[in-house]
């Protein structure tokens, strides 16, 4: 199979606990519920792209363990192309712990295993796949440097690429971030990532701004309940949100950029993109989980129309 998008990034188990409210330090405090769920903003990305039709190449790395079969069970059954996620002998899968309170508000800890040892190695052994696609995302729960060696690699072959700078690094190094052609933090992120204030709009337009001219092409900055914003070199301009009762925002973030990069390649212009993306992660928060909650091509045309 030809892939329309790679995701080269991470693949971890999410372990949910449901509860009212997060316990404070030292607290013990009884929960609700507990689920367990494939995850990590790699896979989380590529399962999204999937679900809506694209063709999607998965590169990445599990631990030789029970998780790491799952994920990759899970890849395989959401259509994804799983030829290039390496079982890593020696290393756990990775880890995510998430809390989620009775508003759907999150908090994660992550633990990478073997998303750790994703080396530049695996982009070359894998070049002849990643050349014949039509876009490449990336995120920062791998290593640095196979992040910019994929990017370089995508800007040497004319892919384009979308970073999603997440977990943020802080002050990520500048000359990372021009190598993509659209970068997509969270205001949370973007705070990180330039130093600068995002408690207001003004102060998100002004952050993103900051990024353009430190080098990169667009920032798109995901705005949860908010919407979105896009900013580049010609202007910015505001995506309306989609209104709904959110029940697990674990994901949303993802199912954003998944959903872009696959409206993206679909062949919509910038505005209907950004609008169907924000609709697709408005639709997968009114469910629990994150992949579990990515809606088909069909489901999110259903919600669409209930709109």
């Amino acid at each position: 199979m030809t892939a329309d998008i790679a995701v080269i990034g991470s693949i971890t188990t999410d372990l949910v606990t449901y509860g009212r409210r997060r316990p404070a330090s030292g607290e013990t405090l009884a929960a609700d519920d507990f689920a367990i769920g494939q995850g990590g903003k790699g896979a989380n990305q590529a399962v999204a792209a999937a679900r809506l039709g694209s063709k999607v190449l998965m590169l990445g790395r599990v631990g030789d363990d029970a998780f790491g079969r799952a994920n990759r069970t899970a890849l395989d059954a959401a259509g994804v192309d799983t030829r290039h996620v390496t079982v890593t002998p020696g290393c756990s899968s990775g880890v995510a712990s998430i809390f989620v309170d009775a508003e759907g508000e999150n908090a994660i800890s992550i633990v990478a295993g073997a998303n750790g040892r994703v080396a530049p190695a695996d982009i070359d052994a894998a070049a002849n796949e990643l050349a014949r696609c039509r876009l490449i995302l990336l995120q920062l729960e791998i290593p640095l440097d196979t992040v910019r060696h994929a990017l370089a690699f995508g800007r040497r072959h004319a892919i384009p690429t979308i970073l999603n700078p997440a977990p943020a690094v802080d002050r990520l190094d500048p000359a990372l971030i021009a190598l993509a052609d659209i970068v997509a933090p969270n205001e949370g992120e973007l705070a990180l990532l330039t130093g600068l204030p995002t408690q207001t709009d003004t102060e998100i337009e002004a952050a993103a701004r900051h990024l353009v001219e430190s080098g990169a092409k667009v920032v798109v900055v995901t705005l949860g309940a908010r919407g979105a914003l896009e900013v580049g070199r010609n202007g910015s301009r505001p995506v309306a949100p989609v209104a709904v009762r959110a029940v697990d925002t674990t994901g949303a973030g993802d199912a954003f950029i998944g959903a872009l990069a696959h409206f993206r390649i679909a062949g919509l212009d910038d505005t209907q993109a950004l609008a169907r993306a924000c609709a697709y992660a408005a639709c997968s928060v009114t469910r629990r989980g994150a992949q579990s909650a990515y809606p088909t091509r069909d489901d999110f045309g259903r919600f669409l129309s209930s709109q």
